[in-house]
């Protein structure tokens, strides 16, 4: 462990082996650090934080703060982080509320600078965040989703995994799993073929999810009847059942179908 002079660590803080961290940072006793993980100068790490193995905070880094939420009251709460996580400059990580206890950041995820991650949001393992995504409380995004530079997601929406949104988006609804979304308001823009090939999808993986979406949101039916036949005459495949689940424990609905210009 090689802790600047500088840096302000409470006794009570636990920093696993090879752990650095740079000058004037402050970590305050309720913390755990994991192995080999980097922590830049100027970073603040509050109560309730437990961070993975080998990850990287970068300068002005605000992690564990408390909800912005005025039904917070003070509650023990925590911020985790799992393994290879990269927090980047200015980004704000706040603590969970009594209703989920903690906002959670999975492996590998990337967070580009001046992302706002709200109370009780989870991040699934391999998301990316760009520059100024801001989310509300009690979001959820599942594994590989992407988000471009920009974005802001509205409480309690939830985005499907290996799905992409394009910059400046705002998402009200929530987004199925192996799509695009972009335009305003927010809509279907195709799947996310690019995405899916490089995580060793087959292109006939990607010929049924097309082939499911086409149903769903690009041959005029809604959601209902998309679904129904979907269910009715689509081939059963893991592609089915992850999209068909997704759609039926949405709470906020989905975003538009496919539309011309």
């Amino acid at each position: 462990m090689i802790v600047n002079d500088n840096a302000f660590i409470h006794p009570a803080a636990k920093l696993g082996s090879n752990v650095k961290v740079e000058p004037f940072t402050t970590i305050a006793g309720d913390v755990e650090v994991g192995e080999g993980t980097w922590i830049g100068p100027h970073v603040t790490i509050m109560d309730g934080v437990r961070i993975g193995k080998n990850c990287k905070i970068f300068p002005g880094a605000v992690l564990g703060a408390i909800p912005q939420d005025l039904k917070y009251k003070g509650e023990n709460t925590m911020l985790i982080l799992g393994d290879n996580v990269i927090i980047r400059e200015y980004c704000t990580l706040n603590k969970g509320t009594s209703a989920n206890t903690s906002t959670t950041i999975g492996n590998n995820c990337l967070l580009m600078a001046y992302v706002h991650v709200a109370h009780d949001c989870v991040l699934e393992n391999n998301c990316i965040l760009a520059n100024n995504v801001n989310l509300a409380g009690h979001i959820h995004l599942e594994e590989y989703v992407q988000l471009g530079g920009l974005t802001a997601v509205h409480q309690f929406v939830k985005v499907g995994k290996h799905s992409f949104v394009g910059g400046g988006s705002l998402v009200r609804k929530d987004v199925p799993p192996f799509i695009k979304a972009a335009r305003e308001p927010l809509a279907f823009a195709g799947v996310n073929t690019i995405g899916l090939r490089r995580r060793g999808f087959s292109s006939d993986d990607v010929l049924l999810i097309e082939d499911l979406y086409r149903t769903l949101f690009v041959k005029g039916n809604n959601v209902r009847q998309g679904v129904d036949k979907i269910m009715r005459d689509a081939p059963d495949s893991p592609f089915k059942t992850i999209i068909l689940d997704f759609i039926e424990k949405s709470n906020r609905g989905l975003i538009r179908g496919y539309k011309s210009r």
